[in-house]
């Protein structure tokens, strides 16, 4: 089991920053992949960024990459997102995950077996 909370969340106005951090706890070494999704009401869960606990290798959707960046430490028992240049579709729940074969597909949320209960980001304008 992989137990994973959110935090650092909030309202921001355009243009702002935030950053989201992850913390995992129990067994974490089993799930070599962390990731960061967000939905917004009425949409579906969208990945935005992942990376590999090991080695460090970061993806990124087309929508963010440029503006959004991943990091790990710790061995990956925390994880951040730190989001600069914010837009209002940028608002919305975002959950961070784990997972152990996201090869391929490194942002699609059936890749990822371990959820955490999401903090709200809201950017206005």
């Amino acid at each position: 089991q992989v137990q994973l909370v959110e935090s650092g969340g909030g309202s921001v106005q355009v243009g702002g920053s935030l950053r989201l951090a992850c913390s995992a706890s129990g067994y974490t070494y089993s799930r070599n992949a962390r990731g960061w999704f967000r939905q917004a009401p009425g949409k579906e869960r969208e990945g935005v960024a992942a990376i590999y606990v090991g080695g460090g290798r970061t993806f990124y959707s087309r929508s963010v990459e440029g503006r959004f960046t991943i990091s790990r430490e710790n061995a990956g028992n925390m994880v951040y997102l730190e989001m600069n240049n914010l837009k209002p579709e940028d608002s919305g729940m975002y959950y961070c995950a784990a997972g152990q074969s996201i090869a391929g597909a490194p942002l699609r949320s059936d890749k990822y077996d371990y959820w955490g209960q999401g903090t709200q980001v809201t950017v206005s304008s």
